[in-house]
């Protein structure tokens, strides 16, 4: 599955690692670049620091395929302290206002209703996003307040868990570009009692099972005892990536002879039947359906390659 080079192997697949709570998403990345000895590795969309949860992480050619996973459906668990509202809108912020916690349950399914579907949502302050080049949330340390147009996002299904003294537990499906922390807080307000995330945990990430999870300190016990030059030392860890050509599973595969492999590999467009415009399709070859890219239907109605893997020797 992979050779050693000097700067690393080259190891292609995916890690569905559960990220720990106070880990920044980066931190866990270069750990699990670091455990695999992985030459490249990338992740799917960060996680708060606060968060918990599946963050793939991607490693050799199949970081190419992360902007898939980034762009794909998440499913959050998430629990708010009602009654108080921070800067953040989580527990990592302060304190800026505190009422008392006074609604119904019928107001709260009204307020609920009001989350479901296509909305628009301001994103918060603090977030990566960029504003003039710098991430919002570099301003909203400083304190300034920046310019934030109303983005649209789909929430699939928010169903509520449980309500138990002033905390609210809720399950949310939504669509990429989505802050849970915006949700919580925007409801704490429509509800008149204000809001914060206390816990968030994201259980999906696309199509991933859930039970294909594995922790940091799972993945450290594997290395333990033993040396940084067996090769033997990573056989455990491999059994937990997943294909590199997982992150575009929700794509159709469009299977052609292996004798388009080189033609393929140069960048050509190739004959392909039952294309749709602009549908990106995963391209495998031959019986053993090996996984090369994706691509997508030209204005000649061909199969152009727009992501190609490079392949191992003996491919």
């Amino acid at each position: 599955m992979a050779r050693r080079s000097k700067k690393g192997r080259l190891v292609n697949g995916i890690v569905l690692l559960d990220k720990n709570t106070g880990m920044s998403s980066n931190f866990a990345l270069q750990r699990v670049k670091r455990l695999f000895n992985a030459q490249k590795a990338g992740h799917t969309g960060a996680l708060d620091p606060l968060a918990t949860g599946m963050l793939p992480i991607c490693l050799g050619e199949a970081t190419k395929f992360s902007q898939h996973l980034l762009d794909s459906d998440k499913r959050y668990l998430v629990t708010a302290k009602l009654g108080v509202r921070t800067d953040t809108s989580d527990s990592d912020g302060e304190v800026v206002e505190t009422k008392p916690v006074e609604f119904t349950q019928e107001q709260l399914d009204a307020g609920l209703e009001q989350f479901r579907g296509d909305i628009k949502q301001v994103p918060t302050m603090f977030s990566a996003l960029k504003y003039q080049g710098q991430p919002l949330y570099k301003y909203a340390r400083e304190g300034i307040t920046v310019p934030r147009e109303a983005r649209p996002i789909t929430v699939f299904d928010l169903t509520f868990i449980k309500l138990e003294g002033d905390e609210l537990t809720l399950d949310i499906h939504c669509s990429k570009g989505t802050y849970i922390r915006t949700i919580i807080d925007d409801l704490g307000e429509l509800l008149g009692c204000g809001a914060h995330v206390i816990m968030l945990r994201r259980t999906h990430v696309a199509d991933y099972p859930y039970e294909r999870i594995v922790t940091l300190e799972q993945l450290q016990e594997m290395e333990e005892g033993t040396e940084p030059e067996d090769d033997h030392r990573f056989v455990e860890l491999d059994k937990h990536l997943l294909p590199m050509d997982s992150a575009v599973a929700r794509y159709p595969e469009v299977n052609l002879p292996i004798t388009l492999l080189e033609a393929l590999m140069q960048g050509q467009a190739v004959p392909a039947a039952d294309l749709q415009p602009d549908q990106l399709v995963r391209i495998t070859l031959g019986e053993n359906k090996l996984f090369v890219g994706v691509g997508e239907m030209n204005q000649k109605g061909l199969l152009q390659p727009k992501r190609l893997v490079v392949l191992s020797e003996g491919k």
